[in-house]
């Protein structure tokens, strides 16, 4: 949800006026002249200062804050007490314990100031921030302590009757502080740093003509003193002075750009001249040039939770309430923030946070009502959440409330919770309506089952019937199927025997005719090759016939022939006479040849 309910709370509605303090000063008129203090002395004339040698940086010890020193020592009986000396290594660690504070390291750097004392036990400005520490560990009785320590070291430290005199006011103690301020300013009237306490102490006493007179006699001796104007544009700025105190705080920042309580009352002052971009601007260097500031950073939360910025808002006034434990009005702004972001038990958590610091704070009662009446709590039953919210706007009126949206309130709650119980009747008949609605579902549905598993039965019985009646079928047919099938293998094995018996009767008779051939062939063959070898001896004789011719007639020759006559070496015998060629003039067979 990115922006608050239409109906605004007390707080934030007033926002330019409610960041003005702290906490909410005490409304008191101005005290009657007759019973009024003596006023206080002027402030002593002082000649020039002598000029002095600038001391070196670690002569000073740094500060945890920007408190307004004063200006020069005022020359005056009794003189004041000299500043403590440091050495280098203590000057070193309070700047480091110093830094710490200023970042938020409250242990580091309570250790730090408390190892300065311990090396020089006048060290008056390191038991004022020992002060700032235990006030926000929230020991304000510790707070005070330190202080007061500060003030026994140093009885005219500026810082030390500042912190002191906002300790004494927040605890709702001005009256007693301004009283202990006039009787030390009336011991050393040229002390500046009670003066300027006494002028924050009248002016949370709304003692404005008062604290303004005052300013002005610390301006006249010191007219640079920052502080001083700080506070004198704050009367102004109570006393509808706007444009006056945009002036004194103008010419304090020119002074000391870098001190952050300008800022800050400068940004209320832009905020009721309606320059809200000035303002945003101030409140956010006020807090980034003293982040421990809880009334910078409150404003600057405050104003951004106008802006809707709520989650930039909650990180301002958390911050805010962590420098500042007590701080209230921080924390019903940061209630307002989580409100925003729709964080509504740590809005819730932290206005009774409040309640426990000022159970009278009847504006709270205002808020929570709102938040009850607005809101979906997590948790809280509706008609409760109503009936919480009527009873926080009535102990508000209790506590002297008189907005008068409460009535108005009132009756959007009672609307509210007579709505939710006629919802809850119509709800409450719609049950009982989806109740008998289900049970006539519920039988309907079991009916339907029943059925269902009755025609599933029947199915399923249908279904095994023919499936039997299927099977039965099917070996009726396969039985038939095996008888044809029997009947026509048989018939084929009939034939194929009988086709066997032929083909082994033609392949007899084949074989008895081939048989037959061959026996024939062979008788040929036998007669052909028994005329062959006829032939054959019949050759062979004759060869041999005429080979003996041959011889015959060769060994006639040979007995012609001269006695002891031999044949030459080129003699050769006469050739043999060629066989005659068988009877019938056939050709040589192969043998023959």
């Amino acid at each position: 949800m990115s922006a608050l309910p239409l109906r605004l709370l007390l707080v934030t509605s007033a926002l330019a006026l409610a960041v003005a303090c702290a906490t909410t000063p005490e409304k008191k008129a101005e005290t009657d002249p007759t019973t009024a203090p003596a006023e206080t002395p002027e402030v002593p004339e002082r000649p020039a200062p002598t000029p002095v040698a600038e001391p070196s940086p670690a002569a000073q010890p740094p500060r945890a804050e920007q408190p307004a020193t004063g200006g020069p020592a005022p020359v005056a009986e009794p003189a004041p007490p000299p500043k403590p000396k440091f050495d280098a290594d203590s000057a070193a660690r309070f700047k480091d314990a110093a830094e710490a504070l200023r970042k938020g390291d409250v242990e580091r750097a309570e250790r730090g100031f408390r190892e300065v004392l311990d090396r020089n036990a006048q060290a008056d400005h390191a038991w004022t921030n020992l002060g700032l520490i235990a006030e926000r560990k929230g020991d304000l009785e510790g707070a005070e302590k330190s202080y007061r320590r500060a003030l026994g070291l140093n009885p005219a430290q500026d810082a030390a009757w500042d912190r002191l005199a906002r300790l004494a006011c927040r605890a709702r103690r001005c009256p007693q502080i301004d009283g202990e301020l006039r009787s030390t300013i009336a011991q050393n009237p040229a002390a500046l740093g009670p003066r300027i306490a006494l002028v924050y102490a009248q002016l949370q006493q709304n003692k404005l003509e008062a604290a303004a007179a005052e300013a002005k006699k610390v301006l006249k001796a010191d007219e640079r003193n920052v502080r001083a104007m700080q506070l004198l544009a704050q009367v102004y700025l109570k006393e509808g002075k706007v444009e006056l105190a945009r002036l004194v705080l103008e010419n304090a920042r020119d002074v000391d750009r870098e001190e952050a309580t300008t800022q800050y009352y400068l940004g209320l002052a832009y905020l009721k001249l309606k320059q809200r971009p000035q303002a945003v601007e101030s409140f956010r260097l006020a807090s980034q040039l003293q982040p421990d500031f809880a009334e910078a950073r409150n404003a600057f939360g405050a104003v951004l939770i106008e802006n809707q910025d709520y989650e930039g808002a909650t990180r301002e006034l958390e911050a805010a309430v962590a420098a500042a434990p007590e701080f209230t009005l921080a924390y019903v702004n940061l209630a307002s923030a989580y409100r925003g972001q729709q964080q509504l038990p740590k809005a819730i958590e932290t206005y009774q946070k409040v309640l426990k610091q000022r159970p009278d704070y009847g504006d709270i009662y205002f808020n929570l009502g709102i938040t009850y009446l607005d809101s979906e709590v997590p948790g809280t039953d509706t008609v409760q959440r109503f009936r919480t919210a009527i009873d926080y706007f009535n102990q508000y009126r209790a506590k002297g409330g008189k907005d008068d949206r409460v009535e108005q309130y009132i009756k959007d709650a009672n609307k509210g919770i007579e709505k939710e119980e006629r919802k809850r009747e119509r709800d409450k008949k719609d049950a009982l309506r989806k109740v008998e609605q289900e049970k006539k579902k519920v039988e309907e549905e079991a009916r339907a089952k029943a059925e269902a598993e009755a025609k599933a039965r029947a199915d399923a019985a249908e279904a095994e019937k023919n499936a039997a009646e299927a099977r039965a079928k099917a070996e009726a047919d396969a039985k038939k199927q095996a008888e044809e099938d029997a009947k026509k293998a048989e018939a084929d094995a009939k034939k194929k025997a009988a086709e066997d018996a032929r083909n082994a009767q033609l392949s007899a008779a084949e074989a008895k005719k081939k048989a037959a051939e061959d026996a024939k062939a062979q008788a040929k063959a036998d007669a052909e090759a028994k005329k062959k070898a006829a032939a054959d001896a019949k050759a062979q004789a004759a060869l041999e016939k005429a080979e003996a011719a041959a011889r015959a007639k060769a060994e006639a020759e040979a007995k012609k022939k001269p006695a002891g006559a031999k044949l030459r070496e080129d003699d050769e015998p006469a050739p043999a006479p060629a066989p005659k060629p068988p009877a019938g003039g056939g050709k040589l067979s192969d043998d023959e040849k």
